[in-house]
Formats: C-alpha cells, sequence, structure tokens
C-alpha cells in the first residue's frame, strides 16, 4: 500500500466516522424528547445539579416511599 491509498482510506473512515457521530447526536436528542413526552422526565433538570450542587438546594423531584425507620435500622 502507498501512502495515497493509506490517505484515501483515512477520508474515507474519518467522513462515515463524522456522519455516524452525527447520527448518533440526533438520535439521542430524539431519545431525550420522547422520554419528556412520554414519561415526563425532564433531563434538563438533572443537568442542573452540576451547577447548582450546594447541601442546602432544593431537590430535583420528591422521594417517594423513603422509610427512615428503616435507615435507622440499618445503621444498628
Amino acid at each position: 500500500m502507498d501512502f495515497e491509498t493509506i490517505r484515501e482510506i483515512q477520508a474515507y473512515a474519518y467522513f462515515f466516522f463524522t456522519i455516524f457521530l452525527v447520527v448518533m447526536l440526533y438520535g439521542y436528542m430524539y431519545h431525550l424528547y420522547t422520554s419528556k413526552k412520554k414519561r415526563g422526565k425532564d433531563y434538563e433538570e438533572y443537568s442542573k445539579i452540576a451547577l447548582d450542587d450546594n447541601i442546602d438546594s432544593t431537590p430535583i423531584q420528591k422521594r417517594e416511599g423513603f422509610d427512615r425507620s428503616r435507615l435507622e435500622k440499618e445503621e444498628k
């Protein structure tokens, strides 16, 4: 194989890899959009955790079914 053939293979690989990444990006955006519509999960709210991570910050969603007595029993 000469240099020209290797360069050509690299160019095709770069092109197809770029197309693959674009398709994956749009697929992920579609997944986020449909999960927000179907299940009501808003992943943008979860991304705010990285920006607002103080101990006194308000929780994103309420924990349901949390039993503090069960936690205290496990600590003993």
